[in-house]
This record gives structure tokens, sequence and C-alpha cells, in this order.
């Protein structure tokens, strides 16, 4: 049985391409799993891949990632970033460990953005990378899971 990564997004990121397109680049968030895809494939991965503009779709999944014993999770929580504590207390719940990405470097924008409740959960925090950050979150994710076997 493969191993399973969630790669999970939280809101607006169904409109990566054409929302701020000098922030978040031209990339659509189809791009990002076609990437996504790629890279865990070169680690022998599964990749579960979703997007939802609901926190509490997001909360399921995080859920759902755990019983289903997830051997790591990727999420880019969107501005849940700076707001949903109930996003962080599922992500403290995970076993396996968590990254999380932010296309655009959220410390170099306006000064809500700075502060990640998320990264509280996170094993490491990618950002300014655009939509590479997530494959180097993938590889990062399957050097853990080396280092773990």
């Amino acid at each position: 049985m493969a191993k399973t990564v969630y790669v999970l997004n939280g809101p607006n990121l169904n409109l990566l391409g054409s929302r701020e397109p000098h922030i978040y680049g031209r990339a659509t968030l189809a791009d990002v799993e076609k990437r996504c895809r790629a890279t865990a494939k070169e680690h022998g991965l599964a990749l579960e891949f979703r997007q939802s503009n609901h926190e509490g779709e997001l909360i399921d999944w995080i859920q759902q990632a755990r019983a289903q014993k997830a051997v790591g999770l990727v999420i880019n929580p969107g501005g849940f970033s700076h707001t949903s504590v109930a996003i962080l207390d599922a992500l403290n719940a995970m076993e396996a460990p968590v990254i999380e990405v932010h296309i655009s470097n959220i410390h170099a924008r306006e000064p809500f953005r700075r502060h990640s409740y998320v990264s509280q959960a996170a094993r490491a925090v990618i950002c300014g990378f655009g939509i590479d950050g997530y494959a180097l979150a993938i590889n990062g994710l399957a050097a853990m899971i080396d280092a773990k076997d």
C-alpha cells in the first residue's frame, strides 16, 4: 500500500492564475496539483490533493488524513493562517509531519499576514518560492519519512 501525502489548500486558492497575479503568479491550482503529483510520484508517494473555501471542510480533511494514517500533510491555509485556531487544533492532533506552504513571502506583506497560527503545528514553513514551494514541501516530507524508516 502506497504511503499517502495530503495537500490541502484553503480559501481563494481556486482563483490562482487570475487573482492578484503580481503576488501569486499566473500558475493555476491545476498547475500546482500537476507539480505536486509529479513530485510525489518521484518519491513513490500517493497524493490526495484538495481545495476548499470552508474552514470546517479543511478540518474534516485534516482529521481524515490522521485517520487514514497519511505519512504527511502539506497545507496552504490561505487566509485561515492568520485566523483559525480550529485548524491549528486539528493539525496539533496530526501524528505525521505538517508542512505549511505559502506562495508569497507572507513576512514581506501586510503586518496581519506575518502571524500564522498554523506555523505552531508545522514541522517546517515554506514561503516565497511561488508554486515551487509545494514541491519543496513534498521533497522535505519524503526526506523526513526516509529518516524515520
